[in-house]
């Protein structure tokens, strides 16, 4: 890539964002291309804005100068131009999809009933709209049920019930975020949410939305039983957005696919953060989108040797309530295999939970529930894949060590 290319990027989320920084510190000039009205925001953080813990200032991200605010229509490969919906054409040397994810909306009865747009009181839970819906609306006492208990679910019922409303949980699996925690750390998130006043049901699968008027006002359950509800929270999943480079005649299978310069089928466009399938892989999350964002920016501004080799990603996510806030961590593989060595301590009292998988002498995963001083050496264990000494003395100091963050 030459000095004077012109590089568009599509989407000014993380990954978008932290691109067109990273090349403009590098010395090369990004168009980037945001269709939301508000200023580009750390969208990790959109549930602390809906506890009141963070107004949308304080998540703000630093824009670059050359911010265009436009929805993104098409993609004229030949030409090397992007179609806007006001009508403009931008054009470009080197393109990058950065257009993240959209939530999943589950195919309820009576969801759709307005056509695409949802019950009045019915909100998915992915964009700072959706964020400042759900702040106006919620309030001390309004019934809220939240549909979905992952990382997404589990913050959303937690800021919820720290502004006040009663809110109803609903998981289908058996356990709260179960991609990343084993059932004894699953447990302890439960109990914080109840602590919060949150009311959890797991294997539970909703079948319809029962509205009036155009507005939500309750849930039914599989088995029949109807929750009141004044708000309905989405918070089932996201997909990558892939439907740009769908049309283009982008290679796309379960997101945009790339290979390790985040390169996509046309080799004048590239793709990064959610909407990316990599080796296989479709992370997102934001510390994958991060990496591919530095790889990329290394790569456009000259550096031939940079490449995106894959993440193994840390999920981090800290509570807040009425007293502490409750932390936890959670890498690799949490659930042991016939013949791992597992190394667990809890604390009831303290109510702290530490765990970790090894496999061959090698720690292959972990999770940590409440003080969480030694997630930094764990990880950084974990990262380098170095075999452990046999004797576990080190294993069991990274355990016990609280001044490893």
């Amino acid at each position: 890539m030459t000095s004077n290319e012109r590089v568009v990027v599509i989407g000014s989320g993380l990954a978008g964002v932290r691109l067109a920084r990273r090349l403009g510190e590098l010395g090369t000039p990004v168009t980037l291309i945001g269709e939301e009205e508000h200023r580009p925001y750390n969208r990790v953080l959109l549930a602390e804005v809906l506890a009141g813990r963070y107004s949308p200032e304080v998540i703000a991200l630093p824009a670059p100068a050359r911010l265009t605010r436009a929805r993104v229509t098409g993609i004229d490969r030949a030409g090397r131009t992007v179609a806007c919906a006001d009508g403009s054409v931008i054009a470009y040397d080197r393109l990058v999809l950065a257009t993240g994810s959209n939530p999943v909306l589950p195919p309820l009865r009576g969801l759709f009933t307005r056509g695409h747009e949802l019950p009045e009181g019915v909100h998915a839970f992915r964009t700072m709209d959706d964020c400042l819906g759900l702040a106006k609306a919620v309030r001390p006492g309004v019934r809220a049920v939240v549909i979905g208990g992952g990382l997404l679910g589990v913050s959303a019922a937690r800021a919820l019930a720290v502004r006040g409303a009663q809110v109803v949980l609903a998981q289908q699996s058996e356990r709260l975020m179960e991609r990343q925690l084993d059932p004894a750390a699953s447990q302890l998130v439960r109990r914080h949410l109840a602590a919060l006043g949150v009311e959890v049901h797991t294997e539970c699968r909703v079948r319809d939305v029962r509205c009036v008027a155009g507005a939500v006002r309750s849930v039914e359950l599989a088995d029949g039983y109807a929750l009141d509800a004044d708000l309905v929270v989405l918070a089932c999943g996201v997909h990558p957005r892939t439907g740009l480079a769908q049309a283009a005649g982008i290679e796309v299978r379960r997101g945009v696919v790339v290979d390790d310069e985040l390169r996509t089928s046309d080799p004048y466009v590239h793709a990064v953060g959610d909407c990316v399938q990599h080796a296989g892989t479709v992370y997102g999350l934001a510390t994958p989108a991060l990496e591919q964002a530095d790889a990329l920016a290394a790569l456009l501004a000259g550096d031939a040797d940079a490449r995106y080799t894959g993440t193994r990603s840390l999920t981090r996510l800290t509570l807040t309530g009425p007293d502490s806030p409750f932390d936890l961590a959670a890498f690799g593989e949490t659930e042991a295999l016939p013949g791992d060595d597992v190394v667990q301590l809890a604390d009831a009292t303290r109510g702290t939970y530490r765990k970790v998988v090894v496999r061959d002498d090698r720690l292959v995963g972990g999770v940590l529930v409440g003080e969480l001083g030694t997630v930094g050496a764990l990880a950084r264990a974990w990262e380098g894949a170095e075999p452990l000494p046999s004797d576990g003395g080190p294993l069991l100091h990274l355990l016990t060590n609280d001044g490893g963050s």
